[in-house]
Formats: C-alpha cells, structure tokens, sequence
C-alpha cells in the first residue's frame, strides 16, 4: 500500500535517492566472493550497459581503458587495506567516447558489509578535460618563453655579426625586437574588429622582419607565395606555426648563421594551399626526428586547425619543410 506521510522513513529514504541522483552521484555494490556487482540506474548508464544484464568486476574492467586497466584494479586490490576513504581516477570506452570516471568508497574492510563493499561513481570527464587544457595551456606558455628567450639571444647574435658600433648594434636590436613584438601580435587571437584577412605574403613579411640583415631580407631570406587573403582564424593559426619554424630555425638552422638561406614558396589550388619552407648553408641538423613540445604544437595548429598535413625531409642540405593546408579552411 502506498504511503503518503512525509515523515515515514521510507519517504525519507526516498528524499535521499533523489537527493543522490541530483548530484549525479551513481551507487554500486560487490559481492566479495562471487564478483558480482549491484548498480543503480545512473551507474548503468554511466558504464553504457542495460539495466537487466548480470554484471560482475570482470565486465566493468574489460570497459576500461587498456592504458588504466591493471593500474585500476591493483588500485582496487589495494583498498582492502586502505585505511579511511579512498578514490580512484580512470578512463573508460564506450564506443570512440572516452569518459573519466571516479569510484569511491571507504577501504580497510570498513565498507564491507556481508561480504558486500559498497561505494559510489562520479562522471568527472568534464573535471579531467578542463585540468588537460590547463596542463596544456601550462606547457604551451612554458614553451613560448623559452623561446622567447632564445629567440633574444638569436637576435643579439645576428645583429652583433653586421654592427660597427655599439650605438649601432643597440638601435638595430632595438628594431628587430620592436619587429618581433608586432610579430608577437600576429600569434594571439585577431579582434573582431581589426578588419578581414591579411596577405599571405605579407603575414610572412612581418613575421620573418626581426630576422632579416638589412633591406629586403639582403637576400638571405626568399618569399614566393600566391597573393591570397587569409581569414582571421587562420592568420593566427598560420602565424603559430611560422613562428615556431623560424624560431627553430634561429637556434638551430640556417637562420642562426651568417651563410644560411631560407627559402619559402607556396602553389595553391581550389582545394589546398601548399607552402614549402626550406633551409640551406645552416649548420649540421641535430636530433633528426626528435619531437618535442614545439613539433607537437606545429603539429596540432596544422593538422587539426587547418585541416591538412606537415611534412618534414631531415635532408644533409638543409631541413624542409612542407604544410599542406585545406583552402576552404585557411580564407576563415
């Protein structure tokens, strides 16, 4: 027979049960000795399986992640000697989706109840992305000052080599570091109202002006590539990925000697862009193949922001290049 006192415990348990589903908590319970599990009907559709199913510890691990698996479970192993509360992070599949799970419960047998450990789930995918993008925001900060800090000393090489004087050498330097600060502009997210797309030649142009001797490059430095607009998006996209190889290549390629030539040239079609940048008379090339965080990043901007492809051809000559980027992409 139904009840209908608010004050009969069986309300209140009731109360509770909303309570815990409102916070999106999901329950569950292990039967010990036979390895099954009891679960609520938020913790079944957090693991993606039907209500009716017969579920033990084996088919909720075969859900998780191969990369957490044996970490998970000697995890689990572990807190029956785990005195107090204990949590466990990890990733599981469903499909191509990857959603970060946190089980909690309370270890050393304490949870245990007639051969039943109870505890409970938490979907904190949400929680564990935003920590990845500050891990990553972290790291990409980190890499920019390095780099900026190479990049000075670069500079300061680089001017020394042509300066006759000190006064010389100071207002060139001068120059070339007001030159990478509007270069610097380029690599932070354009304001709606600072007009449509630049020139492909000219977002080159001012990103590779702290680098040049004198002039026009004196030479040294050759650009070739379609007169084409490129949408505000893109720009600063496109303007990541230079900076990254010119800096590469002041510290380590042709730009950071006196003999070196850069050459950057470019073919277009309705459906990509092809840029080629390529390096000669630079010093020997170091650490073929070595990925670091700045590769990753170039990486990252070219293939999924631009939706094409990067090459790289560790030649004797010289490094090259090539970016391949999608047409449709780069004008937005």
């Amino acid at each position: 027979m139904p009840f209908s006192d608010e004050s009969h415990p069986l309300w209140e348990v009731q109360n509770l049960k909303r309570a815990l589903h409102a916070s999106g908590v999901a329950l569950w319970s292990w039967n010990i000795e036979t390895d099954s599990f009891v679960m609520d009907e938020r913790a079944f559709d957090l693991w993606g399986l039907p209500q009716d199913s017969h579920v033990t510890f084996e088919d909720l691990s075969s859900r998780i992640h191969p990369a957490d698996r044996d970490r998970v479970r000697a995890a689990f192993n572990a807190t029956r000697a785990l005195v107090g509360a204990y949590e466990i992070d990890f990733r599981i599949l469903l499909g191509h989706e990857i959603r970060w799970i946190s089980a909690r419960g309370l270890g050393n047998d304490e949870g245990v109840h007639r051969g039943q450990m109870s505890g409970v789930f938490l979907d904190v995918t949400g929680r564990k992305q935003a920590e990845e993008g500050h891990e990553l925001l972290a790291g990409e900060m980190s890499h920019r000052v390095k780099n900026l800090l190479a990049i000075a000393s670069g500079l300061t090489s680089l001017t020394s080599r042509s300066a006759t004087s000190v006064e010389q050498m100071a207002k060139e330097l001068t120059q070339r570091l007001t030159a990478l600060g509007r270069a610097h502009d380029l690599v932070r997210p354009l304001a709606a109202n600072q007009g449509k797309a630049a020139l492909l030649g000219d977002l080159i142009a001012v990103l590779l002006a702290p680098y040049e001797d004198s002039g026009a490059f004196s030479g040294r430095v050759r650009v070739a590539v379609p007169r084409m607009g490129i949408g505000e998006q893109s720009a600063t996209t496109l303007a990541l990925a230079i900076h990254e190889l010119a800096t590469n290549s002041l510290k380590y390629g042709a730009l950071s000697v006196a003999s070196g030539l850069l050459d950057i040239s470019g073919t277009s079609t309705d459906e990509e862009v092809c840029m080629v940048w390529t390096e000669r008379g630079g010093p020997p090339v170091q650490n073929k193949g070595d990925e670091g965080y700045g590769t990753k990043l170039l990486n990252r901007s070219v293939t999924g922001q631009l939706g094409g492809s990067i090459k790289t051809d560790w030649s004797d000559d010289g490094i090259i290049v090539t970016l391949t980027m999608n047409a449709e992409r780069l004008a937005t």
